[in-house]
């Protein structure tokens, strides 16, 4: 194979010699034309390469059970490795092509050569997303730190990647670079500390994609709450909501704990979770006189119709003694405005009905039983979502004395002034 690319970029300086051109002319002009050949002959072998390449693996990945081929395609592997095939051509002709300029010859060569190094270390990490993206599909790694793992192999990959740039750049041996680089890192690090951890969390946050500028993020330690405004090797710039301003070390973005709002903002609702503390002992069965008033609500008109034909059913099925109210199966007032809050959410014309919605009683607390309101409003912009979430609640409030119930209130000295 080599000699028939040397025969190729050797045939044109000997004819330009036979046609009474000059040695340097020659030299030149073959360069010239060699140059434009060897592009031709590149691209037309990246395109060949690529077109059999990815439609190997497509048919593979069609044909096969397995997802790993699929996520090989996915992420591209197949075209980075067409891309390595001419580069090595071009590789191996640049000391042809430029054999009468030492120099450049030199220079492309190590140009060429840290390219194929970067490439050839592009083509694992595609190799490894596909591995990852294949592992997350298995429910026995689903839990596992993959990308941990990943990112730690790569890293090594890349340290050993840039000592082969840097030995083939400056045509260092590999053990003396290493030994000299052991020497001198523990002077780097100390004096660049911050800007190593800076540069790794920033590597970190942007692989991870943990914080994009114009995310919303709550990071109590540094009394951040705002959004991320700027983000660069040392420090991260927040917005805070009352117009000051808050740095972050980019690097306890990746030690410390931190809040990323931008699943919230990008879903289709903006969660409502909060709750009234009902007196517990206002808490009681429903006596039939109540029932049949109650009816008048209407929202709940139509289930209490239902849910007492069921009730009496059982009753009388179990020939239940109803002169307890304890007996058998009975509605309470705090079951009945349950329902009534349920019924009232889902005709709310504000709230999102295809998310989560509903009703629930908490654990019972000194302070009387937590009746919470779970559920997601369309509209996310923070004073629509305050004004509906408040909207919700005085209706909530109001509505509790319709059904003999009592909100819990800390008793204060004005209660007992007569």
């Amino acid at each position: 194979m080599y000699k028939y690319i040397e025969k190729i970029f050797t045939f044109l300086y000997p004819v330009f010699r036979k046609w009474g051109l000059g040695s340097s002319t020659a030299s030149y002009l073959s360069l010239v034309l060699n140059i434009l050949v060897l592009c031709v002959m590149a691209y037309v072998i990246y395109v060949i390469f690529r077109l059999v390449l990815v439609t190997i693996m497509a048919v593979i990945a069609q044909k096969t059970k397995t997802k790993f081929d699929d996520l090989l395609v996915t992420n591209k592997t197949a075209k980075y490795i067409a891309h390595l095939i001419p580069l090595l051509f071009i590789y191996k002709s640049v000391p042809i092509i430029l054999d009468r300029f030492v120099y450049w010859e030199t220079f492309f060569g190590k140009l060429v050569g840290i390219y194929i190094i970067i490439l050839v270390l592009w083509i694992i990490r595609t190799i490894f997303n596909a591995l990852r993206d294949y592992l997350k599909l298995k429910p026995r790694y689903s839990d596992k730190p993959i990308d941990s793992f990943i990112q730690v192999i790569m890293i090594m990959l890349w340290v050993i990647g840039i000592t082969l740039i840097i030995s083939k750049l400056f045509e260092i041996d590999q053990k003396e670079l290493l030994t000299i680089l052991g020497a001198v890192s523990a002077v780097i690090i100390l004096i660049f500390r911050d800007t190593i951890l800076g540069f790794v969390s920033s590597v970190q946050v942007s692989i991870n994609d943990m914080v994009r500028i114009g995310d919303w993020i709550t990071m109590d330690k540094f009394g951040a709450d705002g959004d991320v405004i700027e983000i660069n090797l040392a420090t991260v710039k927040v917005r805070n909501f009352d117009n000051t301003t808050t740095t972050i070390p980019t690097y306890s973005l990746s030690s410390d704990s931190f809040q990323n709002w931008r699943g919230m903002l990008n879903s289709d609702g903006r969660r409502i979770k909060r709750h009234i503390l009902i007196k517990t002992s206002s808490i009681r069965f429903l006596e039939e006189a109540e029932l049949d008033n109650l009816k008048k609500i209407h929202l709940i008109s139509d289930y209490l119709d239902n849910r007492k034909v069921e009730i009496d059913e059982y009753n009388s099925a179990n020939k239940i003694d109803k002169s307890l109210a304890i007996n058998g199966r009975n509605m309470t007032n705090l079951g009945l405005f349950r329902k009534y809050i349920t019924e009232y959410l889902l005709n709310y014309p504000e709230l999102n009905k295809d998310m989560l919605m509903l009703c629930r009683q908490l654990q019972s607390t000194s302070h009387g039983v937590p009746l919470e309101v779970y559920a997601f409003s369309h509209d996310k912009r923070f004073e629509n979502y305050e004004y509906i979430m408040s909207d919700i609640f005085d209706h909530i409030i109001a509505s509790v004395g319709y059904f003999d119930l009592e909100i819990f209130e800390t008793i204060s000295e004005n209660d007992f002034k007569i």
